[in-house]
């Protein structure tokens, strides 16, 4: 709502569709940022036995930064978007690994809530996807 009220403060009409990328831009620029922050505790979310959990963690950083400038650049947005459907799909089963040892995201600890957030997270993704579906492709 706050990049929709500057926006119109702005242009004068409602830029809906920009919105909506903007404040998915803006989501993603703060998990990028808890890429780089919590970067030890982000890669107990991986498996033991994938090798080079801790670059995997920094890549995905990266690419979720350059995931929230593309979906606000016209040119780049459906390709932007339909490579953040595949991101979205791909980091569930780290998620739900995640709460199957019930890794605490800010620690690193395996103290968190286990299987209870997979009720929170897993319809967060669902609207991560449809939010993207929805302002960058159909829109």
């Amino acid at each position: 709502m706050i990049a929709l009220f500057a926006l119109y403060g702005i242009e004068h009409h409602w830029e809906w569709m920009l919105a909506g990328n903007i404040s998915m831009s803006v989501m993603l620029l703060f998990t990028a940022i808890g890429h780089f922050a919590l970067k030890e505790s982000m890669a107990k979310m991986l498996p033991p036995s994938i090798p080079y959990r801790h670059q995997i963690i920094l890549v995905t950083g990266f690419l979720e930064m350059l995931g929230a400038i593309g979906l606000v650049i016209t040119p780049t947005r459906t390709l932007t978007a339909v490579v953040l459907l595949v991101f979205f799909v791909l980091i569930l089963p780290a998620n739900i690994y995640a709460t199957t040892q019930k890794l605490n995201h800010e620690t690193g600890a395996n103290d968190g809530p286990g299987l209870k957030y997979l009720w929170f997270r897993i319809p967060l993704q669902l609207l991560f996807i449809l939010w993207i579906t929805y302002f960058s492709l159909l829109f």
